[in-house]
């Protein structure tokens, strides 16, 4: 898999690079944001598959990190990872609400780091695939979740989600009322057993109350997990 590194610190990327390059990675490093997005054009690798993964770090000599991501997002669909010492919610909130698809907090494991970047990869391909779709969209009160097109909308509105989101979202919403277990949302979401991933669950539920507007759309089970408490028309 092809693998666009963005880290302004040469030591740091050539350490990482390494490491990834022993896992069966191929990676582009790029030095700033402007590198990275050049690099994400198909003219500037010619013959080259796209990159599988984005690795995103936040402190860009040129520009922030954050405005890197969204215009990532803008030129292509390919998961970004975000890669920080910015550990606070609202940090990791404003990263998922621009596109990341997932979220690092330096210092990090390395083994946690590789587990994240194989689970966007495959979520991706998942995506991608034709076949799997439902035949009927799923409407809860104003919440209308189109699962063949994959869009979401509030009252008539669409509201942009996240891969990661509307799965989570769509997963929910197939058994309103009905608790779904941490561990069981993880491993049907994130299609991983990784304990440390529950942190990033808690973040997409914060992000999906915030992007919909509806903070009690979904119900936080204490020591259990979560469910879906369908709104009224």
């Amino acid at each position: 898999m092809r693998l666009l590194l963005v880290e302004d610190d040469n030591h740091v990327a050539a350490a990482l690079s390494a490491v990834l390059t022993r896992h069966g990675f191929d990676v582009v490093h790029a030095r700033n944001g402007e590198e990275a997005l050049r690099a994400v054009l198909p003219a500037t690798h010619p013959g080259k598959p796209p990159f599988g993964v984005v690795l995103l770090d936040l402190g860009l000599p040129d520009q922030d990190g954050y405005q890197v991501c969204g215009k990532l997002r803008k030129l292509t669909s390919t998961p970004v990872i975000m890669v920080t010492a910015r550990s606070d919610v609202r940090s990791r909130i404003h990263g998922l609400n621009l596109g990341a698809d997932d979220y690092v907090v330096k210092p990090y494991d390395t083994g946690e780091l590789l587990a994240r970047i194989h689970a966007v990869a495959r979520r991706h391909s998942s995506a991608d695939e034709p076949g799997a779709a439902a035949e009927d969209a799923l409407r809860l009160g104003p919440v209308t979740i189109e699962l063949p097109t994959r869009r979401v909308s509030v009252a008539g509105t669409e509201v942009q989600l996240t891969r990661k989101e509307f799965d989570l979202l769509a997963l929910l919403a197939q058994r309103p009322g009905v608790v779904f277990r941490r561990e069981q949302i993880i491993s049907e979401v994130w299609r991983t057993s990784w304990e440390g991933t529950g942190r990033t669950l808690e973040v997409h539920v914060a992000s999906l109350r915030s992007k919909l507007r509806m903070p009690a759309l979904i119900e936080t089970v204490r020591g259990v997990g979560y469910r879906l408490v369908a709104p009224t028309a």
